[in-house]
């Protein structure tokens, strides 16, 4: 059963005044053509610090006590939390400590002792970071704010759901990024308490789902392992006030693959010139994944948009091999002068982009005078990459795709 009220969220919004920028939303020409109908994104991406976690620290932290500031705060997180935690201490004059999972991203990690807090590495995922957090406020008296699991942070995240009701009063259905659950269960208390017609829908990377099979026992459970790029919502167990939340209001929670997430990525930013984190692109990946199952107009949340740009080069390099944007080929061609010019030229003429050239001579399955060649090349897309096989094919050549 619910326990805040559309009264605490408005109380969150006249808190967040001046603090939180009222992010824009914006339509996607390309995804409403996918899917036959609007489609329109509210970046988040573009919110102090980068994604919507300052909305629910804020709230949480104005309303500490004096005594309670005096004793500092801590908190655990990959980054987004931590940056919103930083910012909203430093706004507030509080003490902040993090502890972060190992291998948290560089950027988050930075901004993080940028805003003034005090970051400490623990684990090796959140959950672990997290255990460590509550460890340290018994023994320093320090307020655990926690991401996600308290009525203060989701009331401050159902903030986003107000602004959705109020730039897309037309909206039917809405598709927002769940990890531990805090912004979901905000955004669907705000929108379903006053449009209870309007689809809210869940989505999760399926290497990090926890939610599906706890809805289904009714009950939070904790997956024994995640493997998943998309940090951001990389949690374990949901928490326990999110969860009832989202028990109530949310319509339903899907997964998506790794690699549709980096398909969607690589999209954001080619089509949309969006640069958003993998966490924050599962609600268009989502769309892509099923054109038809989202009625329309449909909102798309962008979480956040901070990205290593390490793993941002990875990802782009993933998601253009999703799209059919790289052909990697084995060919056999005659082992003399000549032979891989000849070759070259055949994938310049069909418009290929050679990237990679590697030769293999001792293999028992060539003959004496034959060599395999290991070409990768970059293609326009499935169809180029078809047409590059068929004319290699046509020319004489013996070509195995992998």
């Amino acid at each position: 059963m619910s326990v805040l009220t559309t009264a605490d969220v408005q109380a969150a919004a006249d808190l967040l005044k001046g603090i939180a920028i009222r992010t824009v939303m914006e339509e996607s020409r390309w995804l409403s053509s996918t899917v036959g109908g609007p489609v329109l994104l509210k970046c988040e991406n573009l919110q102090r610090t980068g994604s919507f976690k300052i909305r629910g620290a804020y709230v949480r932290m104005s309303r500490l006590s004096a005594e309670e500031r005096a004793r500092g705060v801590v908190a655990a997180s990959a980054g987004n939390h931590a940056q919103g935690v930083a910012l909203a201490a430093k706004m507030l004059g509080i003490k902040a400590t993090v502890f972060m999972p190992q291998g948290a991203p560089i950027p988050k990690l930075n901004a993080t002792r940028g805003y003034g807090a005090e970051v400490i590495f623990h684990g090796t995922i959140l959950d672990e970071a997290l255990a460590h957090a509550i460890e340290y406020a018994e023994q320093t008296g320090a307020v655990l704010i926690h991401p996600f699991d308290h009525t203060d942070i989701v009331a401050g995240q159902a903030t986003v759901g107000l602004e959705i009701l109020e730039q897309a009063p037309e909206a039917a259905s809405v598709l927002v990024p769940t990890g531990g659950g805090g912004l979901i269960a905000g955004i669907a208390l705000a929108i379903k308490a006053q449009r209870p017609d309007i689809r809210v829908i869940g989505v999760q990377a399926e290497g990090a789902a926890a939610y599906p099979g706890s809805l289904a026992a009714g009950k939070p459970l904790a997956l024994e392992s995640m493997t998943t790029m998309a940090d951001g919502i990389a949690v374990a167990c949901p928490g326990v006030v999110p969860f009832a939340e989202i028990a109530e209001h949310v319509d339903e929670v899907i997964t998506v693959s790794e690699e549709s997430i980096s398909h969607a990525l690589v999209l954001l930013l080619e089509r949309a010139k969006m640069v958003v984190e993998p966490a924050g692109a599962v609600g268009v990946a989502a769309v892509l994944d099923h054109p038809d199952a989202f009625p329309t107009p449909s909102v798309v949340v962008l979480s956040g948009g901070n990205i290593d740009p390490l793993l941002l080069g990875k990802v782009i390099r993933h998601g253009m091999a999703s799209a059919g944007r790289y052909l990697n080929i084995h060919v056999r061609i005659p082992d003399r002068p000549g032979g891989l010019a000849r070759l070259l030229g055949e994938l310049a003429d069909a418009g290929a982009n050679v990237l990679e050239v590697v030769h293999q001579r001792t293999s028992i399955s060539l003959s004496v005078d034959e060599v395999e060649v290991h070409v990768q090349v970059e293609t326009r897309g499935p169809e180029h990459a078809a047409a590059v096989l068929a004319r290699l094919r046509e020319h004489g050549y013996q070509v195995d795709a992998v």
